[in-house]
């Protein structure tokens, strides 16, 4: 597929495929060859977050980055959902379309975390290796602090925000990193491309915003499917890697994932945030070829 002209070539080189989807068409990068790792972004992100990881990777793996629908180069059409629910239904037929029937290794970020896990806890037999990255998988309603700014974004001054303020790239992203210079406006500008627009931002953005709080259900079964199969989870290698200075997912929800999984190996990178892999791509870059190889 033709990549738009806004993308910088110099720090995202890949040819991009498109995968033919029921509800539209999601974009894809596929670089490399031997056993296939899966990199899932979250929001206001897209598969651009993963530019350091993809190359340190191919030379020994097969990687797979792709774009959610309404994010990145993937299509965004108007009367699509995109609740996390069904961005989860969607990530099903990804993985039928990209890694069909093959042991797979998920590393999930953010939002990508709950939508890749609900098909990896239908699918403990295929993981080789889950690689967890500043997520949740729980309601943020048994989170007073998540679920008191849940309400707060999730709500009309939220979408407003949202919708004319770009409260999640322009506020929210900047925030999310513990060393704000890694932000750089070039590289903050290959997000802003993405939602130039109010409606753009209000569609998907906020959708999942307001989602904290719709789709606490969803998250709240994520849990309980995690307590259910610890057991069968045990034997599946799972690795914490986590930016300790992230306000929205850092020490406390570490903790918790622990609790969770206590079996999980754990990096973790003081000085980083929401983001490690992009503040500290190289120490991250290497815990996670670490990881792969255990």
């Amino acid at each position: 597929m033709p990549v738009p002209t806004w993308v910088d070539r110099s720090t995202w080189p890949w040819t991009p495929v498109e995968l033919s989807l029921p509800e539209g068409k999601q974009h894809a990068i596929i670089e490399g060859a031997g056993p296939t790792v899966v990199l899932v972004h979250g929001t206001p992100t897209w598969s651009y977050e993963w530019r350091h990881v993809v190359p340190a990777l191919a030379s020994t793996h097969r990687v797979v980055a792709v774009d959610h629908l309404g994010f990145g180069l993937s299509a965004r059409p108007a009367n699509a959902d995109y609740s996390p629910e069904a961005h989860a239904r969607r990530f099903r037929d990804v993985m039928r379309n990209v890694a069909p029937d093959v042991p797979v290794s998920l590393v999930v970020h953010d939002f990508g975390g709950p939508i890749a896990l609900d098909w990896a806890l239908d699918n403990v037999s295929r993981l080789a290796h889950l690689v967890i990255v500043n997520s949740f998988a729980w309601s943020p309603a048994s989170d007073p602090a998540m679920w008191k700014l849940a309400r707060l974004i999730g709500g009309s001054l939220g979408r407003l925000a949202y919708r004319h303020l770009n409260l999640s790239q322009r506020t929210l992203m900047p925030a999310g990193y513990a060393q704000r210079s890694r932000l750089t406006p070039a590289i903050h500008a290959q997000y802003l491309h993405c939602f130039p627009d109010a409606d753009s931002r209000e569609l998907v953005l906020f959708a999942l915003a307001r989602s904290l709080v719709r789709s606490a259900d969803f998250f709240a079964g994520l849990e309980t499917r995690l307590r259910e199969r610890a057991e069968v989870l045990a034997s599946v290698p799972v690795t914490l890697l986590w930016g300790l200075g992230d306000k929205a997912f850092g020490k406390a929800a570490l903790t918790r994932w622990r609790g969770l999984l206590p079996h999980a190996q754990v990096g973790s990178f003081e000085d980083a945030g929401h983001w490690p892999h992009e503040e500290y791509p190289e120490a991250f870059n290497r815990a996670l070829q670490e990881a792969l190889q255990r």
